[in-house]
Formats: C-alpha cells, structure tokens, sequence
C-alpha cells in the first residue's frame, strides 16, 4: 500500500515559525516548493495542519475523511528531539514516545497503523551534560541549521517510495 498523504505538524501561530518543534511544517515547505521533490512522490498529497501541534488529531482524521485514505496510507512528519539533528527515523505502527500531536492523531484514528517520519532536531551534545526538549525545541533555526534539515528533508522523500518494503 503507498503513502496517499503527507501531513507535516507543528504551531500554525507566528511565535512558532522557523522553530524546531515546527519540523513537520517547514518539511511540508519545503518539499511544496521544489519540483524536483513532488516528482518523487507523485499523486500524494502534502498538507501542513492548521490547529496547535497537540490537538492535530481531529485535523488529521477530517484530512483521511475527506480524501478517503486508510491510515496505513498516512505519513505524519514531526520532529523528534531523541534524535540528533542531521538525522531522521521512519517508523510505523509505534507508540507516540511522549509526542503529544502523535498522541492526538492515534487517539483520534484508533490506531498506531500509520507511518511517521521523525525529524531530528537534538543539538550534538558531545562532552556536555544532555539538555532537556524544552530547552531547544522552541529556538529559531539557524540558517546552518536549516542547511542540515534541507538535505535531511530531500533524503527522507527520497526514501518514501520504498517505504512499504520496510514495513
């Protein structure tokens, strides 16, 4: 069965723009604007949420709804802050891990049966004590930084056609 939908997550409100938790929507930007990209992935839709991160599931389930897409034809992107930045994880039918708009989509479609992309936003933290989430997660993105998620974005599309033969 192949991804139908893309649905990046994140803060729609302006004080979260360019920031880490909002991963999932500057995916879904940055995927929209290069051609080459929605070459790789055609006749698949990518929509960015427009509610609060950790109430995305009634968005989700009315996205499913109205394009008629089972959940295992779903691919949510957020980001993931166990994993370091430059890095991502495909993952399906798996526990929210603490991800509140994750806990909301499963809650809401009642079922983990849906694949995640897991943007990497840990800062390398090498010979320094682990800094907690909410010490970075809301930070702007430095311009390096968006570099390193630019190439992380365009590996994972490239990734996504064969995602079922991970499954």
């Amino acid at each position: 069965m192949a991804i139908k939908l893309i649905i990046g997550l994140g803060n729609p409100e302006a004080g979260f723009q360019k920031t880490y938790h909002n991963a999932g929507h500057i995916f879904v930007d940055y995927v929209s604007q290069n051609e080459d990209l929605m070459n790789l992935i055609p006749k698949v839709r990518v929509l960015k949420t427009d509610v609060s991160m950790n109430i995305s599931g009634k968005f989700v389930l009315s996205q499913l709804s109205k394009i008629s897409v089972k959940p295992e034809e779903l691919l949510i992107v957020h980001d993931e802050s166990d994993v370091l930045l430059g890095k991502y994880k495909f993952s399906f039918n798996r526990g929210s891990a603490g991800q509140n708009g994750v806990r909301s989509i499963q809650k809401s479609l009642g079922t983990d049966a849906f694949w995640r992309l897991r943007i990497g936003i840990r800062p390398n933290e090498e010979n320094k004590p682990r800094q907690k989430a909410g010490s970075f997660v809301l930070k702007k993105i430095s311009a390096t930084h968006m570099k390193v998620l630019g190439k992380v974005f365009s590996e994972a599309v490239m990734a996504i056609p064969t995602l079922q033969e991970k499954k």
